[in-house]
């Protein structure tokens, strides 16, 4: 009895599926694609959510009735739903986002001009979170370890909690009081120097920072009493070594997947700090597009968030891969 072998193409495409980094790709990118096409649906329907008309809203009660009809008519509301989606599609995959109803400049200016301060504050906050994390975390997982330090981790742990619960807008008005009020010392408006940054990068990052501390601490305490770090040890190796190269890495999986979230929150947490600061980014324009009711604006804007916390998932789920690709890239 014979047998046929299968066709090159298909042993191809099996021995493709067949490698752990291909399968990880095609599900990282088939769920980065339903999670878009959610986004923007969902960006779609927000205008038609809102009560009333949105033109009529947008241009005030006192607009003539003429003018509300075509400018209804330009933004296609009048089209029955699927065709408004459908066009909605056509004009996101050709790069537009419309038009402001208010300062009637293509929403994507908009963006662009607002977009950098928003990411640089974000940015800045994250590597700020991370840097302040990354040594008492791991400094207070080595004091505490075994039982030890109840003291110092009693302090921490309070501390930490306080620093977590607290709004970042709270922290920032108490900031501004203390540096800009009463000391002077800081700006507390504006991004037109170094110095205006301090304030508002500092009070978006320090709740992280102080949950990311004590996630890194925990899993440090567990990983220090894991058999391969007493082998570790039994080698003679350095403490630096056993604790940066050994314990580290794998105490790190749980704070970098808590990263993800705590990155997602500073996006849209740079919305009501930017307000507090009086920061010129997305944050403090989606806030006055709402109170103009310039939907096609707050509509990019929220597309914008949305993109943006979805690319922070996908880069801190290859970092993961990367880190411990056993436990994350043969997932089933």
């Amino acid at each position: 009895m014979t047998t046929t072998d299968p066709a090159p193409g298909i042993a191809v495409r099996q021995g493709l599926w067949a490698h752990d980094w291909v399968r990880f790709g095609v599900r990282r990118v088939g769920r980065l694609l339903v999670s878009l096409w959610v986004v923007v649906t969902a960006s779609f329907l927000m205008i038609h959510l809102i009560p009333g008309d949105p033109v009529r809203a947008a241009l005030g009660p006192t607009a003539p009735a003429e003018l509300v009809a075509a400018k209804r008519a330009a933004l296609g509301l009048d089209d029955p739903l699927w065709r408004q989606y459908g066009a909605y599609l056509e004009r996101l995959f050709n790069g537009d986002l419309g038009s402001s109803l208010v300062s009637q400049l293509p929403v994507s200016d908009v963006i662009a001009q607002r977009l950098p301060a928003t990411l640089a504050l974000a940015v800045l906050a994250f590597v700020l979170a991370v840097t302040i994390a990354l040594p008492v975390g791991v400094v207070v997982g080595v004091l505490t370890r075994g039982g030890r330090g109840r003291r110092t981790e009693l302090a921490f742990t309070a501390g930490s909690v306080i620093l977590g619960i607290i709004p970042d807008f709270l922290i920032g008005v108490g900031l501004v009081f203390v540096f800009g009020v009463s000391l002077s010392w800081l700006p507390v408006a504006g991004n037109q120097s170094p110095a205006a940054y301090v304030l508002p990068v500092l009070c978006l990052a320090l709740g992280p920072a102080a949950i990311l501390a004590r996630i890194l601490r925990v899993e440090l305490v567990s990983v220090l009493d894991a058999d391969f770090i007493r082998t570790a040890r039994a080698k003679r190796l350095p403490a630096r070594a056993v604790y940066l190269r050994h314990a580290l890495p794998n105490a790190a999986t749980a704070a970098l997947t808590l990263g993800a979230l705590i990155l997602s929150s500073m996006v849209a947490g740079t919305v009501l700090i930017e307000n507090v600061f009086s920061w010129p980014g997305l944050g403090m324009t989606i806030v006055q597009s709402i109170l103009d009711k310039d939907y096609p604006v707050v509509q990019g804007i929220v597309l914008v968030y949305g993109v943006g916390v979805l690319a922070a998932n996908t880069v801190v789920d290859v970092a993961l891969a990367l880190l411990d690709p056993r436990s994350i890239i043969r997932e089933d």
